[in-house]
């Protein structure tokens, strides 16, 4: 029956006639396995089949224990879940199933009669890799172990009621700490947060800066024309303060903040014949702190796009000298990872 075998390159040699022996049963308090005595593998999905796997009077007639495994701490059952999921044969794995089916089941597929039916052709190729042991995962094997996940509690001698949740909810915490604590410290998850952060930063010192120059304008209108930049602007408005201040001397000052002499000089030519109102002592002092705030953040742009940068060089370099950091990043943050944009097919994607 070619539904019986799992579609998966390290189980397809397995006969579909073989008949399923024993099951691995996965649990957070250990590996078990089950013996099957014998079932009707025919009409597995049918009412009367499905009562059976969850009478437990019916089930222990055709399937029951024998051997487990039980975890020694939790951080060893942590261990041998994180390595499952992965593909990994853990030793504790290896040596139950030999030292329980090494006679029965192993050998090859000549002199192998039975099968050990496993939940996923993952763990299936994993076991089979590494043991020899021919494996399937197939739907009778799904519905055994639903059987078996049900009257786990029963079938292990010494397992209490409740103790089998109270293991789960360890574990289930304890991996999830586990995948959450190595994906904080993923370097794509930095470089996602820093390029929202630029886009808000450009937005919001864009909007701050216009708001200095309306603000601004009133006392000094001609220094919007001189001076195009937001961030000099700024740091013009937060130096200059009153325009009947600036002197010759403080001009040499100015060209330094500018980094533009002769771009000084005309500030200072336009301030002596400037139209701009009068200004108090109170309303400038405000003009000055926000200018200043609007510096400070253009600085901090600086550095973060510096930050990024180093960031891509060490996450994606590829990425970065094919589109440059802000696309690259842009990117990253649209897929959600590097991981996911590294399996997306060959697309258009607009940002």
């Amino acid at each position: 029956r070619s539904h019986e075998v799992a579609a998966h390159p390290r189980l397809a040699h397995i006969p579909g006639a073989m008949e399923v022996r024993y099951l691995l049963f996965e649990n957070a308090s250990g590996y078990a396995l089950v013996e099957r005595k014998g079932s009707e593998e025919i009409g597995v999905q049918s009412e009367e089949s499905q009562k059976s796997m969850v009478d437990f009077g019916r089930f222990s007639q055709f399937c029951s224990m024998k051997a487990f495994l039980p975890f020694t701490s939790a951080e060893n059952a942590l261990a041998n879940i994180n390595d499952v999921s992965e593909g990994l044969m853990t030793d504790e794995l290896r040596e139950f199933l030999e030292s329980n089916l090494g006679k029965a089941l192993k050998g090859g597929k000549e002199k192998a009669k039975f099968a050990l039916g496993v939940c996923d052709t993952k763990i299936g190729g994993m076991i089979q890799e590494a043991t020899s042991i021919p494996c399937v995962a197939n739907d009778l094997v799904n519905e055994l172990l639903r059987g078996v996940r049900c009257h786990f509690t029963k079938l292990v001698k010494g397992l209490r009621d409740g103790d089998c949740e109270k293991a789960q909810l360890g574990l289930g915490h304890a991996y999830s700490r586990s995948k959450v604590k190595f994906d904080v410290n993923r370097t794509d998850k930095h470089i996602i947060q820093a390029i929202a952060l630029l886009d808000l930063l450009e937005k919001d010192i864009n909007t701050f800066a216009m708001r200095v120059r309306e603000w601004y304008s009133w006392h000094f209108p001609e220094l919007s024309k001189v001076v195009t930049d937001n961030y000099l602007y700024a740091r013009c408005a937060q130096f200059i303060q009153r325009r009947e201040s600036l002197t010759p001397e403080r001009v040499v000052q100015l060209g330094e903040v500018l980094v533009d002499a002769e771009k000084a000089t005309m500030v200072f030519e336009a301030a002596k014949t400037s139209m701009g109102m009068d200004i108090s002592d109170i309303d400038l002092l405000n003009i000055h702190t926000f200018a200043g705030r609007v510096a400070k953040l253009a600085e901090y742009r600086k550095s973060l796009a510096e930050y990024l940068h180093s960031k891509m060089h060490a996450c994606a370099p590829n990425l970065q000298a094919l589109i440059g950091d802000s696309v690259g990043a842009r990117l990253i943050s649209h897929a959600g990872s590097l991981t996911n944009l590294s399996k997306y097919p060959a697309s258009t994607v607009q940002i």
